[in-house]
């Protein structure tokens, strides 16, 4: 606002309103030296008057028709003897502010020479701080007062002002502008429905200034929008918090931001806005200083609001069994009937709701802070929730109770912690204004975005797992750079990625104690080999997993009748097992093309005493102590079934599996369903699937395929990929749109139980096997997939991998070609899978699934020590 601007519209408006025909006499801009109390450019030390430069503007409604029909000066208002007026009480002392000094102008003309004017009724002030506390180019105050008998008056119009704030920022969405500051100036002006000059009224202009300049240099906003808005909730916080303002709820603020740099052939561009606190509902209460820093927020204010939030939480556990207490944790979170009292809600609101809709993988990680104590297992997840904040971050509290967290030393040991990471872009903080400047008094207190979320990986990547072009409302940038740039000690121990097994059967009695399924205990779990960003800060080697295959079936395409029986079923096992096979892939469906069908209560049958007498692996006839031993590790070692209905899966798993493995990924084995009936069939094995997998809790392998193996190889689509990377963009893209959809959404399961297959000889060509086989890591990269608009970040990014190359068929073809060729049955092709297994574990296979499991484990074994 410059001094020589006329006042603001509504200001002339209220002017004209009391002149009858709208004649004003002025005085504008007498500079003047006034000996101000807050009025030093610098901050001082101690409150003492300083002389300053002071513009005042004095507007008065009158009617001058007499004094120009006569051209007699003495029918009008002598602006000579005004000025002197307040030139004399500008010199006679020192006033305490602009308020102030406003206030004792009025009491000076209204007692003095206006007094011999009875027309006059009304007289308007400016008044102009031309060297402002640091960063601002003028503050002021505009006012309007009616004159009253006796020579008192009465304001009835207060405006505060400030003009050129001028601060260095981070705005911009080019990426230039994210990498430097640049200056915006900022306008505001404060107004007030119930206006006074009284001391209680007075703005102290130095702690506005400095509290915005402080936190716009710290802003990172993407656009002038965000930040005006930003600007105008900061103005009406301190507002709201300062002492000397005693009618909160009357004042407005009108808010502009000019950004100079944006346009090359204009001054700036600029945002303007107005606010009052009605327009954040439920953020200022009366009776606390702590407000949320976002209108998004008002959630707070009303609970039945229909509206879900998305909100990102972290979970911890280094106490008991980790994995149980998360899993508990997070059936609870979906329960809040069962820890939120209803009464304490008005009736008639709709119920409390939290859907967990997507999830990270699960890490091991080191302690931090308090380096004395077992290590972590993290995650993180999103849900959807219509409780609010304050609220929600009480039901947590209530959930780590119920799984076993005793409050001791700050970031010591629990059997679970939650933290609100995010609550859509809010920004929240409870905390009274004057105790923000620390971290240690967070207890009890809802800070979000989570403060000390850019400093910790265990929070950013599992974040990263689900969300990494989320953009942090605070430092504007994504989570993926902010992982990228949060540096790490090269000797720190990088986060595992761990897969959970559960104990099944259950042990009689296992019951919930509250609205949830029971939740089983863990039986063991298997750690992941590092990513490729993180292998050069560890010496560990996790080890390549063998799968022994098991086929309880008649008609394998390999072993066909040869496994059919308890007693050769369980001889394989322990002869596996003693070999170093780390999982048993049970199996009563053949998938060879052709194969018999089988019903679902025979492939039970087949499967179920299979899994029955692998957990109670019992003595045989070589009672050996050796013996002994290895049926104890059969009796402890996990087993997956190979089936793809749910009803077959849900009973193994009853009976003692811990995993499923279904070549057709929860879609059952029609390939791009079209009728009704083909979808809803498909629909049906995706919900059963996914129901039974979330339920018990169990790791799933989930296989790329296009129905009937030998069929529907073309792959022509994905050409756009570039040589040798067709059917890997195929698989990516395929397999990936299944595993969202059963990891993503309401009811999914949890991302960190999930291993790809990427369907080694299902629905491929000679060529497009060799092409998976030699590229199986850069299925699971993080890269980007599709063409055009459907352009996104691999689904499959980071998924553990299963290889299943042996005795496949695509290896048969392979030994029959050339000179020496030879043609093969299944069980001759040893040596083939042999070196599809050394490939498999040169790319970061986390299991290779194998017939000849003896002959593979020495094969895996020297290529973990030449690639792992």
């Amino acid at each position: 606002m410059n001094s020589t601007d006329p006042p603001s519209k509504n200001i002339m408006a209220i002017m004209h309103a009391h002149s009858r025909n709208g004649d004003l006499i002025r005085i504008n801009d007498l500079l003047l030296t006034v000996s101000l109390c807050t009025g030093a450019h610098w901050p001082q030390t101690t409150i003492q008057a300083t002389p300053q430069p002071v513009l005042i503007s004095v507007s008065i409604p009158y009617d001058i028709r007499h004094t120009a029909s006569t051209d007699d000066l003495s029918h009008s208002i002598n602006y000579a003897t005004l000025s002197n007026e307040i030139r004399d009480l500008v010199s006679s002392g020192s006033f305490k502010s602009l308020d102030d000094l406003s206030s004792r102008i009025y009491s000076a003309l209204s007692a003095s020479s206006l007094k011999a004017h009875p027309g006059i009724h009304q007289l308007h002030l400016k008044v102009i701080q031309t060297k402002a506390p640091l960063h601002c180019r003028e503050v002021g105050l505009e006012s309007i007062a009616n004159i009253l008998p006796a020579g008192q008056w009465e304001v009835v119009n207060v405006k505060h002002f400030l003009d050129d704030l001028t601060c260095p920022t981070i705005i911009g969405i080019n990426p230039a502008e994210r990498l430097e500051k640049q200056v915006v100036k900022i306008r505001i002006t404060i107004s007030s429905e119930k206006p006074e000059l009284v001391a209680g009224q007075w703005l102290d202009f130095r702690a506005l200034i400095r509290h915005l300049y402080e936190e716009v240099y710290k802003s990172h906003f993407l656009t002038l929008e965000a930040l005006t808005s930003f600007v105008a909730h900061q103005t009406l916080l301190t507002l709201w918090n300062s002492a000397s303002q005693s009618n909160k709820n009357e004042l407005t603020v009108n808010v502009a931001v000019a950004k100079p740099s944006a346009l090359v052939f204009a001054s700036s561009s600029e945002v303007e806005v107005t606010r009052s606190f009605r327009d954040y509902p439920g953020q200022f209460d009366q009776h606390t200083q702590g407000v949320m820093d976002d209108a998004s927020s008002s959630v707070e204010s009303s609970i039945s609001s229909s509206s879900l939030t998305k909100v990102a939480l972290a979970l911890g556990s280094n106490l008991g069994d980790r994995f149980h207490n998360i899993e508990l944790a997070l059936r609870l979170l979906e329960a809040p009937e069962n820890l939120i009292t209803r009464s304490k809600f008005e009736p008639g609101e709709g119920a409390l709701t939290a859907s967990i809709v997507d999830t990270s993988f699960l890490y091991e990680t080191a302690p931090m802070y308090v380096t004395d104590q077992p290590s972590f297992v993290n995650c993180a997840c999103i849900i959807e929730t219509n409780i609010p904040p304050v609220t929600l971050l009480n039901f947590m509290k209530k959930i780590e109770s119920t799984v076993g967290r005793v409050p001791s030393i700050r970031n010591g040991p629990r059997a679970v912690d939650l933290d609100i990471l995010f609550y859509g872009t809010s920004r929240i903080d409870t905390r009274l204004l004057g105790e923000r400047d620390n971290l240690d008094n967070l207890t009890g207190q809802l800070v979000v975005p989570h403060p000390r979320l850019g400093e910790r990986e265990f929070v950013l990547r599992p974040l990263h797992d689900m969300i990494p072009d989320f953009v942090h409302p605070v430092y504007k940038q994504t989570i993926g750079t902010l992982l990228n740039e949060l540096t790490i000690p090269t000797d720190e121990p990088p986060m595992q990625k761990v897969i959970p097994f559960p104990r099944y059967p259950l042990s009689p009695g296992s019951k919930s104690d509250f609205s949830i399924t029971s939740v089983p205990s863990t039986h063991l779990h298997w750690t992941i080999p590092p990513d490729a960003s993180m292998k050069f800060r560890t010496k560990a080697k996790p080890k390549t997993h063998i799968m022994a295959t098991l086929n309880a079936t008649p008609d394998s395409f390999s072993d066909g009748s040869k496994h059919n029986t308890l007693t050769a079923a369980l001889s394989y096992a322990q002869e596996s097992v003693a070999s170093g096979s780390t999982i048993i892939d049970v199996g009563g469906y053949s998938t060879r093309p052709g194969a018999a069908f089988v019903s679902v209560e025979d492939e039970i049958n087949r499967v179920v005493p299979v899994v029955k007498a692998i957990r109670q692996a019992g003595p045989t006839d070589d009672a050996s102590s050796l013996n002994s031993q290895i049926n104890e590790r059969v009796r402890d070692t996990p087993i997956s079934v190979d089936t793809f209905r749910w009803e077959v899966a849900e009973a193994s798993i009853k009976a003692g599996a811990n995993c499923i493995n279904d070549v057709y990924a929860f879609t059952g084995p029609s390939y791009l369903p079209s009728t009704d009936a083909e979808v809803t069939e498909a629909d049906v094995y995706m919900a059963g699937m996914k129901r039974v997998a979330r339920d018990l809790a169990v790791p799933v392998i989930l296989m790329h395929s296009r129905g009937d193996a030998g069929q529907n190889k073309d792959y022509r689509m994905y050409d756009y990929a570039g040589r040798d990377a067709t059917v890997v963009e195929g698989v990516r893209i395929e397999l990936g749109e299944k595993v969202d959809r059963i990891v993503k959404g309401k009811g999914g399961i949890r991302r960190w139980f999930v291993i790809a297959d990427p369907g080694l000889g299902f629905s491929k060509t000679l060529e497009g096997n060799l092409e998976v086989l030699r590229n199986a890591e850069a299925i699971v990269d993080d890269v980007v997939v599709g063409q055009g608009h459907s352009r996104k970040r691999n689904p499959l990014s980071g998924y553990p991998t299963l290889i299943g190359p042996s005795r496949k068929f695509f290896l048969g073809v392979i030994l029959a070609q050339g000179e020496h060729g030879r043609e093969t049955i299944p069980k001759d092709r040893s040596w083939a899978t042999a070196t599809a297994v050394v490939c498999a574990v040169q790319q970061g296979a986390t299991v290779v699934r194998v017939h000849d499991t003896k002959e593979m484990a020495d094969v895996v074994r020297v290529a973990d020590a030449l690639w792992r």
